[in-house]
């Protein structure tokens, strides 16, 4: 397969990842993540999320789970990721890196708010099962 064809997949896997952060079932969503994946967030106060890093995909999970008890991600919560304006640059053996604005949307099912927009430095790793991410730092601005 060309790195044409890779980069939309990542394309896809990016867009499935901010679908399943807001409706998806946290099995599916933590699928999207290679098992010894990073995921890096500073503080964000319009969430009142404090800075977080998480290694390994159980630990991911703790941490999406988190969100979603307090009500700030995943269903229910209306709650929207916006991901946009994607770069995506495939390397060899099985890997890439994309570059991609982020906006993040609260109370969608009334009058929605942006609550903060960013950017997301992502490391993909393919697999058997397709491409996975392998670190995800998110900054603000």
């Amino acid at each position: 397969m060309g790195a044409e064809a890779q980069a939309l997949e990542i394309h896809h896997a990016l867009a499935r990842l901010a679908h399943l952060a807001d409706d998806g079932e946290l099995s599916d969503y933590l699928d999207m993540y290679t098992e010894d994946a990073v995921w890096e967030t500073p503080a964000v106060e319009s969430t009142a999320t404090k800075a977080d890093r998480r290694s390994g995909r159980a630990d991911i999970g703790e941490g999406a789970s988190a969100r979603r008890a307090g009500g700030t991600q995943g269903p229910g919560s209306a709650t929207r990721h916006v991901v946009h304006t994607i770069d995506v640059t495939v390397g060899s053996e099985g890997t890439a890196t994309s570059v991609s604005y982020w906006s993040f949307y609260q109370k969608t099912t009334t009058t929605p708010v942006l609550a903060g927009i960013g950017r997301y430095d992502d490391t993909w790793r393919l697999t058997g099962t397709g491409w996975k991410l392998a670190h995800r730092r998110i900054t603000l601005g």
